[in-house]
């Protein structure tokens, strides 16, 4: 007798933006959308992430009134909760926590485990389901940190990698003062800045600093295989962070802030104009697609618009599921959100239109 058909799992595209979350469903064809929210409305909401192992959503959010938290929900975004303790700095200490960048679940090895990466830079983690945070020392005094230059968006922690070969190594992206790695789950850091230039030396006279790192991703399939969208170009590479190599040949601009890397490896960033330009290029969104790990470059448009459409992407507004062909998700600062569900060969808009959009993640339900 035939094994029943398996009903397909559902997609979750998780959406933050200045005013709350929005939760677009659909299943594994990504041809029917259902969308819900605002959730925690009124919340800036910086970082978003749900973890696949128990359901449960996390929300980096802001207010003016209660500042910078972290809140959870159970139950797809209905409701939402405080955690019992949110990251904080020591008493005492010369520190600001402004914002929560960058919220990411642990080593698949690590059930409770979550990173949570602030401005003032500095990485919290939790080991008991988000409940309770406390922050891993190591980094904030790492003899380096009293040198540390914020770039003009603060400094801010924004990028943690965990590598999925090794539940000790960590990475994390800091502007802007570059990238440290530790290998000893966060007790200790090492400075992994080789290859990237000082993005600038008028200003910045220190030899170590002033590397301005806008978003880093790990190769999915060559552990030890980093990229970086840099505020000087896009950047990789091959040995765990020692050393880096500028792979930007092709592309139109060398500034930008969103990167995100699919099952397969294939890399995609949206140049912008300059950093006091912050849209795209001639008013065309254009999303720049490597298939071979940053060797070339391929402008891909179809169903984006390409006239009078003077956006800008932030560094978390682009993701990609793992499913094969990949979607790929992106939204603008005008609120729009595009999707593809064909690696980048094609694009649509769907319907909604949403305030400015900070954040986007995709839950496999």
């Amino acid at each position: 007798m035939p094994a029943a058909p398996t009903s397909p799992r559902k997609l979750v595209l998780l959406i933050g933006t200045v005013k709350g979350v929005f939760l677009y469903e659909s299943d594994e064809r990504r041809t029917d959308w259902r969308l819900s929210g605002p959730h925690l409305g009124g919340w800036e909401v910086f970082s978003v992430c749900a973890d696949e192992r128990n359901g449960r959503i996390l929300a980096g959010t802001g207010h003016f009134m209660h500042g910078p938290t972290i809140r959870t929900s159970r139950d797809a975004g209905a409701t939402w909760e405080p955690v019992q303790r949110d990251p904080a700095f020591a008493t005492g200490a010369t520190a600001e926590l402004k914002h929560i960048w960058q919220i990411v679940p642990g080593h698949a090895s690590q059930p409770g485990t979550w990173y949570a990466g602030v401005d003032d830079a500095a990485l919290f983690v939790s080991r008991d389901d988000a409940q309770t945070w406390s922050e891993l020392t190591g980094l904030t005094s790492h003899p380096t940190r009293p040198r540390w230059m914020p770039g003009f968006g603060g400094l801010c922690l924004h990028s943690i990698l965990v590598d999925p070969t090794n539940a000790q190594r960590l990475w994390v992206g800091i502007s802007a003062v570059g990238v440290f790695r530790s290998d000893d789950a966060g007790e200790h850091w090492k400075l992994c800045n080789e290859g990237l230039p000082n993005v600038a030396p008028e200003f910045v006279k220190d030899p170590d600093m002033g590397r301005c790192v806008h978003k880093m991703v790990l190769d999915p399939e060559r552990p030890g295989v980093l990229y970086i969208q840099y505020h000087g170009g896009v950047f990789k590479s091959e040995d765990a962070a020692e050393s880096w190599t500028r792979i930007s040949t092709g592309l139109p601009h060398e500034f930008g802030f969103p990167m995100a890397i699919t099952a397969r490896g294939d890399l995609f960033i949206v140049p912008l104009l300059s950093d006091e330009n912050r849209v795209v290029p001639d008013g065309a969104l254009k999303v720049w697609r490597s298939r071979d790990r940053g060797r070339t470059w391929r402008a891909m448009t179809a169903g984006l618009p390409q006239r009078e459409h003077f956006v800008g992407v932030l560094r978390d507004a682009m993701t990609a599921d793992r499913l094969s062909p990949a979607g790929v998700y992106l939204g603008t600062t005008g609120g729009e959100l595009f999707y593809s569900k064909d690696d980048g060969d094609t694009w649509e808009k769907l319907p909604a239109s949403f305030p400015r959009i900070t954040c986007l993640r995709v839950w496999a339900r």
